[in-house]
C-alpha cells in the first residue's frame, strides 16, 4: 500500500449493517474505527468520532436500506464530521443505495429522488462512492465525483454453478432484468426466458407469458432487488404452471416489505439465494433462503481503491 497518496485507511460504519461493516473491516486487516451514532431525545442524529481521521482515507460502510432516511442522514451527517475533522478522502460505501427506483419521471411533476440523493452526498463531502447493483445504472451519472459499481451477478452465478444443475435457463422475471439474466446465462453457459407482464384492464389479474423455452427445465430467476415479491413469485409460478422441472431464484438486494415473505413461503420457489447488502433479521429468515455475503468483495474493492488498483478487473 506504498504507492497511496494517503497514510492509512480507517473502516466506519454507521448502524444500518454494522455485521457487514465488521466483516468487511476484519477482512481487510483492521479493527471497525470507533464512532458512535446515536439520536438525541427530540429524534436528531448524534455523530461522534472517537480517534484522529487527518490525511486517513476514511471508509464509511452504510446501506441506506430501512429506515431509509435516518440511514440516510447518518452517512450524511458521518461523511460532514470526517470533512471538518481533516479526512484525506472520504468514501461513501453503499451497498444497497436507496430510493434508486426513483431514479426517473415517469409521469407529470414526479422528483427525481435518486439524483437528489446522490446531489446531498457530494455536498457533504463524499469524495467517491462505492455501491452495488443500482437499480438504474445510469445513476452513476448522477453524480460528479467517482462512482464504483459493483455487480452481485458473479457471485449468484458461482454459487448456481457449483450445484452442477442440468437442463437450466436463467429466467429475468420483467424486461429490466434482461441484461442481468444474460450475463449470469453466459456464466452458467445456458439459454435465457423471459417472463412478459401484460395487464388487460386496470385492476385485472396479470396474464404472464414466457418467452423462451422453459418446459421440463429447472429455472434460475434472477432479479436485482425482492422488495414485496409480487413480481418474482408470479412469474415462478407462472413457470411451474407452464412447465418447468423447479423454480430457484436470486436477487442482490433482500428489501422483503410488506407481504414479501408470506408470497415467497408460499409460492414455486424452491430456494431463494440472496446476497447480504441488507441486513436480513431472523424474523425473515425460512428455510427457502440462502445468504451469501458480500464482504469479501467490498473489502477487495475497497483495497484497491485504497491502492490505486483496477477495480474493472473484479469483474473479469
Amino acid at each position: 500500500m506504498k504507492n497511496s497518496a494517503f497514510s492509512n485507511f480507517k473502516v466506519f460504519a454507521g448502524n444500518s449493517h454494522l455485521e457487514l461493516a465488521e466483516e468487511i473491516a476484519s477482512i481487510m486487516g483492521k479493527p471497525l474505527g470507533r464512532a458512535t451514532v446515536t439520536k438525541f431525545s427530540d429524534g436528531e442524529i448524534s455523530v461522534n468520532l472517537w480517534e484522529t481521521v487527518r490525511g486517513m482515507d476514511c471508509y464509511i460502510v452504510q446501506s441506506t436500506c430501512d429506515p431509509v432516511n435516518d440511514n440516510l442522514m447518518e452517512i450524511l451527517i458521518m461523511i460532514d464530521a470526517m470533512k471538518r475533522a481533516s479526512a484525506g478522502r472520504i468514501n461513501a460505501v453503499i451497498p444497497y443505495y436507496g430510493y434508486a427506483r426513483q431514479d426517473r419521471k415517469a409521469k407529470a411533476r414526479d422528483p427525481i429522488t435518486a439524483k437528489l440523493v446522490a446531489d446531498m452526498l457530494v455536498a457533504a463531502g463524499a469524495d467517491r462512492v462505492l455501491t452495488m447493483d443500482l437499480h438504474a445504472a445510469q445513476i452513476q451519472g448522477y453524480f460528479d465525483i467517482p462512482v464504483d459499481h459493483l455487480v452481485g451477478m458473479p457471485i449468484l452465478a458461482k454459487y448456481f454453478a457449483e450445484k452442477n444443475m442440468e437442463n437450466v435457463v436463467v429466467v429475468s422475471p420483467d424486461h429490466g432484468s434482461v441484461p442481468r439474466a444474460r450475463n449470469m446465462a453466459q456464466i452458467l453457459n445456458c439459454p435465457i426466458a423471459i417472463v412478459d407482464k401484460r395487464r388487460p384492464e386496470p385492476n385485472k389479474s396479470e396474464i404472464m407469458n414466457i418467452i423462451g423455452d422453459i418446459e421440463g427445465k429447472n429455472c434460475i430467476l434472477m432479479d436485482d432487488m425482492i422488495d414485496t415479491a409480487g413480481t418474482i413469485t408470479n412469474a415462478a409460478n407462472a413457470l411451474k404452471d407452464l412447465g418447468a422441472l423447479s423454480v430457484n431464484a436470486c436477487a442482490t438486494h433482500a428489501v422483503l416489505s410488506g407481504p414479501a415473505i408470506e408470497r415467497i413461503q408460499s409460492s414455486a420457489i424452491e430456494e431463494l439465494v440472496l446476497l447480504n447488502t441488507i441486513p436480513l433479521p431472523e424474523e425473515k429468515k425460512t428455510d427457502k433462503m440462502k445468504v451469501i455475503s458480500v464482504a469479501p468483495l467490498f473489502a477487495e474493492a475497497m483495497t484497491r481503491v485504497f491502492t490505486n488498483g483496477s477495480i474493472s478487473t473484479l469483474f473479469e
